[in-house]
């Protein structure tokens, strides 16, 4: 009876499946193949990037395509042995191979164990590309895949066979050196990257399940990191089948789907009498969509990925502690509330759709550049499908690729990440030798060259052959590009605080404000030209002097005798005690004269309304008016 569940549930499955391929829409990501010698092969060819080992994205590399020259090892499948393959220009080689004949990916891991950097498989019919994918059953002697580490891609036949030609011409005296360019293979539109991962809560579904969890645990503090900075927005996905309707009131499908059969996930065991059923991984799976949807209501949506982490941790299905229980347990010591977490689920019973699984079913479906979704794990990167293994550091490098160029964070500029293109020569841009202020930024995708803006100093030029510090401040940085110079003690500079821009040399000297000499006033007669005058140049000035008793007068530039001097000192002196002089007479008067007369008035006024001392007490007539008016 155990058999024959199974029968029908292999069966079920496979219906499911088969529909599901026979609609889906596939997109075959590439790279480019730029050969740059021999010139008659010269051109840009597409290749179809393999959903195995390392593509380098956002990078490039440049080798020689060498061809085995035993035409047992042509198609990569046996071990090259001893084989090491070398170009006589000590570049890298890029290994073409045919195909045919074994896994694809045991043809680049052959090929990386005899020295290879890269693999090119020649297609053997002229076909459309199509993605060279990894074996669907991961068995113990498939352990290889976890360590292939260069890159890979198939080229259709003709370009492969161009190739094959080029490379086993004996005696060649060209080597065949092509470029292969992954920089527009992942977009980059802007400072933001959006990510998905589409996965599954299963951890018994054997190497792929295992190879999820590793992820999540080892790129979750990256993904945090970047989430909680603002420079990504990830989103998580679970793909679900459905129960066809005519297997709706079977044991299959009643164990495998909630909903009356329309979200299914595959029994984890493969036995419905064992174990755990598809229902509890559709379930687990809800329940780890709506953790994302209320954490990220409350702006904390990173919590999702130490969610998934401790899940897997305490509650996996190999300890039996796959249940709600331990869920509640993981949300709850994460501050997450399980009654909103229950509200987002809905009741899994219910003859209807659940809001939050349809979206599932809607999104899987590809829009776009992006192909639907098949397959797990799937990693989508900007709209586009992440090819290679699902590994920490290949896919921040495929992250870091995503970032419009100089807005990457600082994450995808270490070391371990990408090259720092400025160390070598600067990357060719401008530097100035003395401040060690330069033009060259270093980027994910390799370098550009800006002029800097340093301690709020913006400079100014191509960034190739020249900056120039401009605006405030500007004086204070290598002085503004200006000329300087300190002798004696004396400091002069072309360069002004007042001035926005430009050089221009102090008085006392000349030049264009980038060189500036010392101005000679006495042999070009600009100063002390006066007779009797005695001129004796300085650095940035000049001296002038008297012959006998005569003294020099810069304003006038002219001599005049000391005595005549003294003189006019003593009529200086004469004029200001004069002046001194008619101040105090003239205070005297205000204080003497000028305030008796107004005392003499105020008691002029006074004594119309009141008898004053020296009257004799009569009284005098306000007004000449009314004195006139009495009888």
């Amino acid at each position: 009876m155990a058999m024959a569940g199974r029968r029908l549930l292999a069966t079920l499955w496979v219906v499911v499946a088969a529909a599901s391929v026979a609609t889906a829409r596939f997109v075959v990501e590439k790279n480019s193949v730029k050969v740059l010698s021999p010139r008659s092969l010269r051109g840009r060819h597409a290749a179809a990037i393999a959903n195995y080992g390392v593509p380098d994205y956002g990078g490039t590399l440049t080798g020689v395509v060498v061809y085995p020259p035993d035409a047992k090892l042509a198609d990569g499948c046996k071990p090259l042995g001893k084989t090491s393959f070398r170009s006589r220009s000590r570049r890298p080689v890029v290994l073409l191979v045919d195909r045919g004949g074994c896994y694809f990916a045991l043809k680049t891991w052959h090929a990386q164990l005899a020295g290879a950097a890269a693999v090119l498989v020649a297609d053997s019919a002229d076909e459309p590309l199509l993605t060279m994918d990894s074996p669907e059953e991961e068995t113990p002697d498939m352990a290889f895949l976890a360590n292939i580490t260069i890159p890979s891609a198939l080229v259709r036949k003709p370009f492969g066979d161009a190739l094959r030609a080029a490379a086993s011409k004996s005696g060649a005296d060209d080597e065949v050196v092509v470029r292969l360019d992954w920089r527009e293979s992942m977009p980059h539109p802007d400072e933001r990257v959006e990510y998905e991962l589409w996965t599954n809560s299963n951890d018994e579904c054997g190497p792929r399940c295992d190879e999820q969890a590793a992820f999540v645990g080892a790129f979750r503090g990256h993904a945090q990191l970047l989430e909680k900075a603002g420079y990504a927005l990830f989103t998580p996905h679970y793909i679900t089948w459905f129960c066809p309707e005519a297997f709706l009131e079977t044991k299959q499908c009643k164990a495998q789907c909630i909903n009356r059969g329309r979200y299914c996930a595959p029994d984890p065991e493969g036995d419905l009498d064992a174990g755990y059923d598809g229902r509890d991984v559709v379930l687990e799976n809800l329940r780890q969509l709506c953790v994302h949807r209320v954490a990220n209501a409350r702006n904390a949506s990173w919590l999702w990925w130490d969610y998934v982490a401790d899940y897997h941790l305490r509650c996996s299905m190999k300890g039996s502690h796959y249940t709600r229980r331990c869920a509640e347990d993981v949300a709850n010591s994460l501050g997450l509330p399980m009654d909103l977490i229950d509200k987002c689920m809905g009741d899994p019973d219910a003859n209807a759709e659940n809001d939050v699984l349809k979206t599932e079913q809607i999104v899987q479906v590809g829009h776009g550049a992006r192909g639907d979704v098949t397959i797990l794990p799937t990693l989508v990167i900007n709209n586009v499908q992440y090819r290679g293994k699902l590994e920490r550091k290949s896919v921040l490098k495929a992250i870091c690729a995503g970032f419009k160029e100089s807005t990457e964070p600082h994450v995808c500029l270490t070391p371990d990440m990408e090259t720092d293109e400025c160390l070598n020569n600067n990357g060719g841009c401008w530097r100035d030798e003395k401040t060690n202020i330069t033009a060259c930024k270093d980027t994910y995708r390799g370098r550009i060259c800006q002029c800097p803006v340093v301690d709020g100093v913006q400079y100014q030029g191509d960034g190739y052959t020249h900056c120039k510090a401009v605006g405030p401040g500007r004086c204070a940085m290598n002085n503004g590009g200006c000329w300087t110079a300190t002798r004696d003690g004396k400091t002069f500079s072309a360069c002004s605080d007042s001035d926005l821009s430009g050089c221009k040399c102090p008085p006392g000297f000349k030049g264009d404000g980038i060189h500036c000499e010392d101005v000679d006033e006495c042999s070009e007669k600009l100063a002390c030209s006066c007779p009797h005058c005695s001129c004796k140049n300085t650095w940035g000035a000049f001296d002038c002097s008297c012959s006998g008793n005569l003294m020099y007068i810069k304003a006038e530039d002219t001599c005049i005798a000391k005595n005549m001097s003294a003189i006019g000192w003593l009529v200086t002196t004469l004029v200001l005690s004069c002046l001194v002089g008619a101040g105090v007479a003239g205070y005297v008067f205000y204080k003497y004269r000028l305030r008796r007369y107004m005392d003499s008035e105020v008691m002029a006024i006074m004594s119309q309304y009141m008898p004053l001392d020296g009257q004799n007490g009569e009284r005098m007539p306000l007004r000449q008016e009314a004195q006139e008016e009495q009888p």
